[in-house]
């Protein structure tokens, strides 16, 4: 895969699958464009490491539900590197609870991160796409978003209404030279599941027809796969990586 003179924007890339995205991409020869919204530290060692394969990276911290400083965050992307190739939509929360246990405020914060981000960071990025009539937009959704899981009511609508989005902009996009698809991860070895109770991880593991969680570069490659230039007849799609999971 030969990414060398195209830029990409990864959110939420200081850490888990965020980080070996970029590191990936970097790996092609993209320019990466760092966002982080926590620790400074995690995305300067991400930039760090992407920098060793030759690339030119940038850290930019925001929160992707707030509009503005999305749009703040995309200009000076933009105006650093000359544009935006690529966008990874990876930024993400959770905070799980049983429907009955779950707040409105619990609900309403994963909705803004992991749905409204999407948005906002799709809104602003295809308008750079636009201009120059080519793009590669992929978003991480999940399986979960396809099959649920209980005690995640929040985080399965939000992952749910990435698929939706993904193929209403596919629709919209496709004749500008611009695809828009989705990765569905499984049980991936991030912070995130590393947080789990012993219990709910090995009812997940007992899910899995491999009988093993994956690894955050597995998510890495199914994206990199959509950035590059030949898979440009494919869109709208959602690409499952999760050792069976959804089958």
């Amino acid at each position: 895969m030969d990414l060398k003179g195209q830029t990409a924007l990864v959110t939420g890339a200081g850490k888990g699958i965020g980080r070996a995205v970029a590191l990936k991409l970097a790996s092609c020869g993209a320019d990466v464009v760092i966002n982080y919204a926590g620790s400074e530290e995690a995305a300067k060692k991400t930039a760090q490491d992407c920098e060793s394969f030759g690339v030119k990276a940038l850290c930019i911290k925001c929160d992707v539900s707030d509009e503005k400083q999305v749009e703040e965050m995309v200009k000076e992307a933009a105006g650093h590197f000359g544009g935006i190739d690529i966008l990874v939509n990876n930024a993400g929360i959770t905070k799980d609870n049983i429907i009955l246990r779950m707040s409105e405020q619990d609900f309403d914060d994963v909705i803004a991160i992991n749905l409204k981000g999407v948005f906002n960071c799709m809104k602003h990025v295809s308008k750079l796409m636009l201009k120059s009539r080519y793009g590669r937009i992929i978003s991480i959704s999940s399986v979960v978003g396809i099959r649920g899981n209980a005690g995640q009511v929040n985080y399965s609508a939000s992952k749910a209404g990435v698929i939706g989005m993904t193929k209403s902009l596919a629709k919209e996009l496709a004749s500008k030279g611009i695809t828009v698809n989705a990765v569905a991860p499984g049980m991936i070895e991030t912070d995130m599941t590393g947080g789990m109770k012993q219990e709910a991880r090995e009812r997940m593991l007992s899910s899995i027809p491999c009988g093993s969680m994956g690894k955050a570069e597995d998510i890495a490659e199914a994206v990199c796969f959509f950035a590059g230039k030949k898979s440009g007849y494919i869109t709208g799609q959602v690409l499952s990586v999760d050792g069976g999971m959804a089958v």
